[in-house]
């Protein structure tokens, strides 16, 4: 069965949040599924869920246009000819520049969760 990801959960996810009232900002992901046909929430009680894949799908819809500077038509064109799909093994392509940031994001929320529990293990060792 698969778990299904609520807009809002799917927007933090993504790293959608408003700066200063640190809310997750839904009407990007809401605009986004009006540009791009991959993005297709199921929508269960008027209420939009997404799959994990398409939380990945959207982490590089982001990556590609904040990161990369790319325009939504370019984004939209990149989908629309899987040339991610064609360029995996190339070492400039796209789809590595997004999983290398992806990793590093991983690793750097690894190493903070590792030094929380440092911290912790030290304050009860008294």
């Amino acid at each position: 069965m698969k778990k299904f990801i609520s807009i809002s959960e799917a927007t933090k996810a993504v790293g959608l949040i408003d700066k200063k009232s640190k809310k997750p900002i839904n009407s990007i992901l809401r605009y986004w599924e009006t540009k791009f046909k991959q993005v297709k929430p199921i929508k269960i009680n008027k209420r939009r869920y997404f799959t994990k894949k398409q939380v990945e799908l959207l982490k590089m819809i982001k990556f590609l246009l904040k990161n990369k500077g790319m325009t939504i038509s370019g984004v939209k064109n990149l989908l629309n000819t899987n040339i991610n799909k064609l360029d995996e093994n190339s070492s400039i392509s796209l789809k590595n520049d997004y999983l290398k940031n992806s990793l590093k994001f991983k690793t750097k929320n690894i190493l903070n969760k590792i030094s929380k529990l440092k911290k912790y293990g030290k304050k009860n060792t008294s």
